[in-house]
C-alpha cells in the first residue's frame, strides 16, 4: 500500500516520529524537517518508489499529505 510505504520512508528520515504523527507531519510541525532532511526524504522516496522527483515537485514537498498526493499521481 502506497501510504504504508511512504510512512516507512518518513520513519527512516524522522525516526523519532510515531506512525500517527507521520501521517500529520509537515515542515511546520516537525522541528527537524529542514532543507537537508527534505533532500534525505526525497532520496529515500525516490529509491523506495523508483521515481524521480523534479525540482519544482521537490519544492512542493511540505507535508506527508502533499507527498502522498504527488506519489499517487506519479504512480497512477
Amino acid at each position: 500500500m502506497l501510504e504504508e510505504r511512504l510512512v516507512g520512508c518518513f520513519a527512516l528520515t524522522f525516526p523519532d516520529l510515531a506512525p500517527e504523527e507521520i501521517r500529520r507531519a509537515s515542515m511546520a510541525s516537525v522541528a527537524g524537517w529542514d532543507s537537508v532532511a527534505a533532500i534525505n526524504l526525497v532520496t529515500v522516496i525516490e529509491e523506495e518508489f523508483g521515481v524521480e522527483l523534479a525540482l519544482d515537485e521537490i519544492g512542493e514537498v511540505a507535508s506527508f499529505a502533499t507527498l502522498l498526493d504527488l506519489l499517487s499521481q506519479k504512480l497512477a
